[in-house]
């Protein structure tokens, strides 16, 4: 199995000379797995970047996996050509908001609305499919099994881990902010919420265990957190400690904050690498357009 980066930036576009050497693109990470089948993690600007790659390939079947609907992680959808040619099927993946009751579908059909996009849905010519998924409950694409983990974030958020038949694995967690008691350890809801807390995080490691690649969130710094807390996205020093924890080979840092230019950015994973002193396990920051072989 391999990956591709095509965006990396959280929240919002940053393009501009200051972020040309890792990517102005938010969330897009193209997969092909053994049996060279096209899997899409989440369709932020990025994924206008990958259409332009598949253009003379026809016909396309792709499935885009969404993590969750905030804006930066599907903004790049209705830009995705192969929608446009009858000749190509979609596959959309996702997860029954609870508060919506709506499935992915939602994804697609609010953002192609009279005010918001010239085109309507009816006139995308592709075969498009939409998938619900149910948190824990494996599907199956190609020689990759897909198993979908509900993580905390303020809107319902899949990180999805992949298992291909070559043996390689990866998780990709979305955006993903380890969960935290708001309670003080004296009130008398404390212990009842970190029990919970506690069953999740045992579920969160299980789904992650092991896997070749681990790709997290980490969005800010430690002392930048203080401020964010409950923002829903995580800090480097997290993503290191779920790493260990999970026995990561690799541990691909993304989400930047879309305030850092490239220096800045190189220069916080410098003094993170550093802080973390000797891993287990390779730390390679987020960068567009590098691909990886597992």
């Amino acid at each position: 199995m391999k990956f591709k980066f095509w965006g990396v930036r959280g929240s919002i576009p940053t393009p501009g000379p200051g972020t040309v050497k890792y990517g102005g693109n938010t969330t897009c990470i193209e997969v092909k797995n053994a049996g060279n089948d096209l899997l899409i993690l989440d369709a932020g600007t990025g994924i206008f970047a990958l259409a332009q790659t598949l253009a003379a390939q026809s016909p396309i079947v792709a499935h885009i996996l969404i993590t969750h609907t905030h804006w930066d992680h599907i903004q790049g959808l209705p830009f995705f050509l192969p929608l446009l040619s009858a000749r190509n099927q979609i596959h959309l993946y996702g997860g029954m908001d609870p508060v919506t009751q709506q499935g992915i579908e939602r994804a697609l059909s609010a953002q192609l609305q009279y005010s918001y996009f010239p085109i309507i849905q009816s006139q995308l010519k592709a075969q498009l499919h939409y998938h619900t998924l149910k948190p824990g409950e494996p599907i199956q694409i190609g020689s990759t099994t897909i198993v979908p983990t509900v993580l905390n974030h303020p809107v319902l958020n899949f990180g999805y881990r992949l298992n291909d038949s070559d043996g390689s694995s990866l998780f990709f967690t979305g955006d993903y902010e380890a969960p935290h008691n708001p309670y003080a350890p004296d009130d008398p809801d404390y212990a009842s919420n970190q029990q919970f807390i506690e069953a999740k995080l045992l579920e969160v490691h299980a789904a992650m265990r092991n896997v070749d690649a681990l790709i997290v969130d980490s969005s800010y710094t430690d002392a930048e957190y203080l401020k964010k807390v409950g923002w829903g996205h995580g800090t480097y020093g997290a993503a290191l400690q779920l790493a260990r924890q999970t026995g990561a080979k690799k541990l691909f840092l993304t989400h930047h904050e879309p305030t850092r230019d490239d220096r800045e950015l190189e220069a916080i994973f410098r003094e993170e690498v550093t802080k973390a002193g000797p891993t287990e396990f390779e730390i390679v920051l987020a960068r567009e357009g590098i691909e990886h072989v597992l």
